[in-house]
């Protein structure tokens, strides 16, 4: 039985590059044929966050390059995101991109810790840390990361917290808003 959907790996093959020339990557694909219509989702993520109007241009590229396959189905919904917070960051390139934002660690050696991410160089992640009543910054091998989780965080971080971290006012390439 064909669903009249291209596979994951179509799908990737096709857009991997118009996603690339706007900056951004694609992490996963998936694909319900299940659901009525059919919907195709693609989570892409870049260094650079994923905006309102960035997700419509892509949606609109990626529809039309869809649309031109001979087997897609007449009707279906494509799906254009970001991971969220949800995902845990698994690479030097996750931490890069989560600089500034507030994680929980857990440590091969079995520690948790809760801190903002620095810069990311090498095999390390630099990790802001409460130490009393001040800032520390801690560089962690990123192979003793277990699992990483972004927190989600309802008022905003202390100044000297960010600038431990190199994201000014929350802005993880360190530049002022409206700058």
């Amino acid at each position: 039985m064909t669903t009249g959907l291209p596979s994951q790996t179509q799908v990737i093959e096709l857009l991997g590059g118009e996603f690339a020339r706007a900056g951004y990557e694609i992490e996963d694909v998936v694909i319900d044929g299940r659901a009525r219509p059919p919907r195709i989702t693609v989570i892409a993520d870049g260094d650079d966050p994923l905006d309102l109007d960035t997700v419509a241009t892509l949606s609109r590229s990626a529809s039309a390059l869809l649309d031109g396959l001979d087997n897609t189905a007449d009707s279906y919904v494509l799906e254009v995101s970001s991971p969220g917070v949800d995902r845990p960051l698994t690479s030097a390139k996750h931490f890069r991109r989560a600089r500034g934002r507030k994680v929980e660690l857990a440590l091969a050696d079995g520690s948790q810790l809760t801190g903002r991410v620095g810069e990311t160089r090498d095999d390390t992640v630099a990790v802001v840390l409460r130490a009393g009543r001040d800032w520390t910054v801690r560089e962690i091998p990123l192979g003793e990361i277990v699992k990483a989780v972004v927190q989600v965080e309802f008022s905003p971080p202390a100044p000297a917290e960010l600038e431990l971290a190199g994201a000014v006012r929350g802005r993880p390439d360190g530049t002022e808003a409206g700058a």
